[in-house]
């Protein structure tokens, strides 16, 4: 069992910036994939950004050029999503991702508001 923990999120105006952070428990070892993905009111789930164990990742097209995926290279169970130049249909709740043993696993989800 992988419990993710979720930082970040909140309300911001439009064109501004936060970062979501998380990170699964340090005893897990082999994570494969992880990132985040995004569910707005009355649409479903959705990728934004994930890492690859090869570290390739992937971005939904709508967020390419201002969010950032970054995944600590030591302990390799944190990721970091840097979010720049926010939008209202950036507002969602964010959920994080972790691909272990071929099972997936999310975090509870933290909500993200852009409105002015």
């Amino acid at each position: 069992q992988v419990q993710l923990e979720e930082f970040g999120g909140g309300w911001v105006h439009p064109g501004g910036s936060l970062t979501l952070s998380c990170e699964a428990p340090a005893h897990v070892f082999g994570i494969t994939a992880m990132g985040w993905y995004r569910q707005a009111p009355g649409k479903q789930r959705g990728l934004v950004a994930v890492v690859g164990d090869d570290g390739r990742t992937r971005y939904v097209d709508s967020v390419k050029g201002r969010f950032s995926l970054l995944r600590d290279s030591i302990t390799r169970n944190t990721v970091h999503l840097q979010m720049d130049s926010l939008e209202p249909e950036d507002t969602a709740v964010y959920y994080c991702y972790a691909n272990w043993d071929g099972v997936a696993y999310w975090g509870k989800g933290t909500l993200v508001t852009v409105s002015s």
